[in-house]
């Protein structure tokens, strides 16, 4: 399932993409201020889809737990991007026959001898998102 989730992205594929996430699905992003639910995360994705192209996702690693009912798993994945490496992991349920994506968090790996870098580049903005938060 997520092999072809990820197929369906690479292929544009707009209404298979979002037939594999839960109506109350929750979708993080890479950037601190990408957290939407599916209504929401449809909305953004759709000009993209759009364009005949969104992004292409293949895992180089994946690793899937199930709960003890199997109806439930999660897993972790590393993943060939545009972004180069990225993890996504998530939470996924299993729905009649199909298994669909309640939770997916997409995260930008970052080597560690380079973190230093990045926070650097990072830090004006992110402090202003934290300085929001803190704020409420």
């Amino acid at each position: 399932m997520l092999d072809s989730f990820n197929a369906a992205a690479a292929k544009a594929d707009y209404n298979k993409y979002f037939s594999y996430y839960t109506d109350d699905a929750i979708f993080t992003g890479t950037d601190a201020t990408e957290r939407w639910d599916k209504k929401a995360f449809m909305a953004w994705a759709k000009p993209i889809f759009d364009k005949g192209h969104a992004w292409n996702f293949t895992a180089l690693e994946r690793h899937i737990y199930f709960d003890k009912t199997g109806n439930l798993a999660w897993f972790d994945e590393l993943l060939n991007t545009q972004m180069k490496i990225c993890r996504g992991s998530g939470v996924v349920v299993k729905q009649g026959d199909d298994w669909k994506v309640q939770q997916y968090i997409l995260s930008a790996t970052i080597p560690n001898n380079q973190l230093d870098s990045i926070i650097k580049i990072k830090t004006s903005v992110e402090d202003s998102i934290i300085n929001t938060f803190k704020k409420k």
